[in-house]
C-alpha cells in the first residue's frame, strides 16, 4: 500500500512516519523545497521526529514538491496549515491550493482524507467541488473523509498511535475506507456520521480549552486585585474528584490550534445569522492576557523603585509551550512587544529557540543572573531551567506559570496573587 501525505510539518510528518513504521510506503509532498531537500537528506525539521527515527524508515519514504508523485497512492492525506488572515478570518489558501493540485492528478479509487482544522462544511463545500474538477465524482469514483488532527507537539504520552482518531466520511463507504486506513496506525478509530460532525468535533475540543483558559485567566486578574492566591484556589478546587477539570492561568494561549479554532466556528456561525458571543469573549480575554502580563512586569519593577523604561527585562521561554521550539501564536512575542513599547531593554533565554528573527534577538547562552537583568519573567516554563537557582540569585522574578510558587522568596511576583508574599 502507498499513502501520500501533503504537508510535512508538525502534523503531517509524524503521521507519515507512523505509516512508514507500520510498513506502508509513504510519499511526502511539501511546497517548501528546502524542507523537502532536508528530508531527502535524512534531516528532520520537526522536533517530535528524530533523525534516527526518520532513518529507520528511509526505505519506505520519498519526498517531493511535485504532486504527480501521489497520483498512484491509494490514499492521500492533506495536512496543510489553515491559519487566520489579518482580519482574524479563516485562510484556506493552503488547503484550496493543495486541492487544486490534487485534482490535476486524482485517479479513480483513491481516498482523500483532510486533517487540517477548519469550519464545518469545508470538506463538502470547498474540498469536494475542487476535486471533482478532475471529472470524477466524490463518493462514487473516489472517497473523501475528514479526520481532525489531534497532535500536541512535544507530548510523548499521547501520540499518533495512542490518540483516538475521529473519522467522518462523505458516505458510509467513505467512512469505512478512511477507518481502515487509520486503523493501521492508531489503536482506536471513532466513526461519526458526516465530515461536518468530525470538523466540529475538533473545534469543540479546542474551544473547550480556550473558554476554560480564559475563565481561569480572568479569575487570576480578579484574584490579583483581591490579594487572593489563584494558585491556591486552583489547587483546592482540583481536589474535587468530579465536576471540575484543572486549568491553570498563564500569559495567554499559543500554538497552531487554540488561538485559531474559535474564530473558525465564529466565522461559520455568522453565515447562519448566529453570533457565538461566549466563544468570542473567551478569545478576546485570551488575546488581552499578554498585555496584562506586561503590565504586571511594570508593577513588579515599581515595587523595587524602577520604571519599565530603561529596565533590563529578560523573558524566560518564548516558545508557545514547554519542551518545544514552536513559536506559532506565542504570547511571549506580544509580551516582548509591549515591554519594548514601554521602553524596556528586552533579552530572552530559551534553549529551544536560538533566535527570534522577528524581534532581532538571539537567546542568551544561559539563564540570566542578577547582574544580567533587573527583572526576569517566566513566560514558558521549560523543564531544563533551574528556577530555584534563578530565584536564589536574587533577581526580581515575575512568574506567569507558577513554577516558583512553592519557594519562600521575597523577590518573586506571581501572576494572580496580588502581592509579593510567598
Amino acid at each position: 500500500m502507498s499513502v501520500g501525505v501533503v504537508g510535512l510539518g508538525y502534523v503531517g510528518l509524524p503521521l507519515a512516519v507512523a505509516f512508514a513504521e507500520a510498513g506502508v510506503d509513504v510519499v511526502g509532498i511539501d511546497v517548501d523545497s528546502d524542507r523537502v531537500a532536508r528530508l531527502n537528506a535524512g534531516s528532520s525539521p520537526v522536533e517530535d521526529i528524530s533523525d534516527e527515527r526518520l532513518a529507520a524508515v528511509a526505505d519506505r519514504f520519498s519526498f517531493s514538491v511535485d504532486y504527480d508523485a501521489v497520483s498512484s497512492s491509494e490514499a492521500v492525506i492533506i495536512c496543510v496549515p489553515t491559519p487566520l488572515s489579518n482580519k482574524r478570518e479563516p485562510d484556506l489558501s493552503y488547503l484550496l491550493g493543495a486541492a487544486e493540485q490534487l485534482a490535476a492528478v486524482l485517479t479513480a479509487g483513491q481516498l482523500i482524507a483532510l486533517e487540517s482544522t477548519t469550519y464545518p462544511g469545508t470538506t463538502r463545500e470547498q474540498l469536494v467541488p475542487i476535486l471533482e474538477r478532475s471529472g470524477l465524482e466524490a463518493g462514487t469514483d473516489f472517497n473523501v473523509a475528514f479526520s481532525p488532527e489531534r497532535i500536541d507537539p512535544g507530548r510523548t504520552d499521547f501520540t499518533v498511535e495512542t490518540t483516538p482518531k475521529v473519522v467522518g466520511g462523505l458516505t458510509p463507504a467513505c467512512t469505512d475506507r478512511a477507518a481502515a486506513l487509520y486503523e493501521q496506525v492508531t489503536t482506536e478509530v471513532v466513526r461519526v456520521g458526516t465530515p461536518e460532525v468530525a470538523e466540529l468535533t475538533k473545534l469543540l475540543e479546542n474551544i473547550f480549552r480556550s473558554v476554560n483558559i480564559a475563565l481561569v485567566n480572568e479569575l487570576a486578574q480578579l484574584c490579583d486585585r483581591m490579594s487572593i492566591d489563584v494558585w491556591e484556589v486552583v489547587d483546592a478546587a482540583a481536589t474535587k474528584p468530579f465536576g471540575f477539570m484543572r486549568f491553570e492561568p498563564g500569559p495567554g494561549m499559543g500554538g497552531h490550534c487554540l488561538p485559531v479554532d474559535p474564530f473558525y466556528l465564529s466565522f461559520k456561525a455568522r453565515e447562519h445569522d448566529f453570533y457565538t458571543e461566549f466563544i468570542e469573549l473567551a478569545g478576546k480575554t485570551n488575546q488581552a492576557q499578554p498585555a496584562w502580563c506586561a503590565q504586571k512586569v511594570g508593577e513588579a519593577l515599581n515595587t523595587v523603585g524602577m520604571a519599565v523604561r530603561g529596565a533590563r527585562v529578560c523573558v524566560l521561554g518564548v516558545s508557545y509551550k514547554a519542551g518545544v521550539g514552536d513559536m506559532r501564536e506565542s504570547p511571549a512575542l506580544k509580551i516582548i512587544e509591549h515591554l519594548r513599547a514601554a521602553g524596556a531593554e528586552v533579552s530572552y533565554f530559551d534553549p529551544h529557540v536560538p533566535r527570534l528573527e522577528s524581534q532581532g534577538l538571539t537567546s542568551l547562552a544561559q539563564p540570566p543572573g542578577d547582574d544580567d537583568c533587573d527583572c526576569a519573567c517566566i513566560v514558558t516554563a521549560h523543564a531544563d531551567v533551574d528556577y530555584e537557582a534563578l530565584v536564589a540569585g536574587g533577581t526580581l522574578v515575575v512568574d506567569f506559570r507558577g513554577v516558583t510558587r512553592h519557594l519562600d522568596a521575597e523577590n518573586v511576583v506571581l501572576l494572580g496573587r496580588g502581592d509579593r508574599r510567598p
